[in-house]
């Protein structure tokens, strides 16, 4: 008995197919095939060079999280392969620091940037643990002996609020604080001048816009809040 292999897609009987039409069918299946190999080939460095934003995920967004993580911008928890709103405030804080488009998009710019960087560093130098608020880039510093452990965006006080320079302390912290001036409660609430304070906020826009306070945005408030402790220094810039 001779062994014969099936040739007939998926073993099915040949029953309404015309025995002539078989090699033209199977011709044309696989050069769909083929067809497809070469798209996703095409397709594939178009897809690497591709900006990344909220949403994405991947590898590529494993590698970017764990750059911003390195150069301090973003905590090693966050450090996933999604690019979620704290990937986000990482990539604008990032922007502000290398005086670059603040649109939280990683794009060719921001990826040539990422990767010759360095962790931004302080202006003064201060032993001790310290925050340090650049009005002019709109960044804070959490500081430790002269090196930035975290680099955050903020939004300081907007033209007839600013945030007054100088030195300061935080005297005072609350996790919800009520503001009566303007009738909102302030999660993470770490106060250094008066009522001027360190607190999160749902939108923290790029530029200037408080009434005083420093809005952080609200997956880094936590952090902030604990870095903040009873006396530690603040030095708005």
């Amino acid at each position: 008995m001779t062994n014969r292999i099936d040739t007939r897609p998926n073993g099915l009987g040949d029953a309404g197919v015309h025995e002539g039409a078989r090699p033209r069918r199977l011709a044309v299946s696989a050069l769909a095939a083929l067809s497809a190999v070469v798209a996703l080939a095409v397709a594939a460095p178009a897809a690497e060079a591709a900006s990344l934003s909220v949403g994405a995920r991947g590898p590529a967004v494993l590698v970017l999280n764990e750059r911003l993580a390195e150069l301090g911008y973003l905590p090693r928890r966050n450090v996933t392969t999604t690019f979620s709103r704290a990937t986000y405030h990482a990539v604008i804080a990032f922007q502000k620091h290398e005086r670059l488009a603040r649109d939280g998009v990683v794009g060719d710019r921001t990826k040539a940037a990422l990767s010759e960087a360095r962790r931004p560093r302080p202006r003064l130098a201060v032993a001790g643990r310290r925050i340090e608020v650049w009005r002019d880039r709109q960044l804070a510093l959490l500081v430790v002996n002269g090196v930035a452990m975290r680099t955050v965006a903020v939004s300081s006080g907007k033209p007839g609020y600013a945030t007054p320079p100088g030195r300061f302390s935080v005297y005072r912290r609350e996790r919800l604080s009520w503001s009566y001036s303007y009738s909102v409660w302030l999660p993470w609430a770490a106060y250094f001048n008066r009522g001027i304070a360190f607190h999160g906020y749902r939108s923290v826009p790029v530029y200037a816009a408080s009434h005083g306070c420093v809005r952080v945005p609200l997956p880094f408030a936590p952090a902030l809040y604990e870095f903040a402790r009873l006396g530690t220094r603040v030095d708005v810039l």
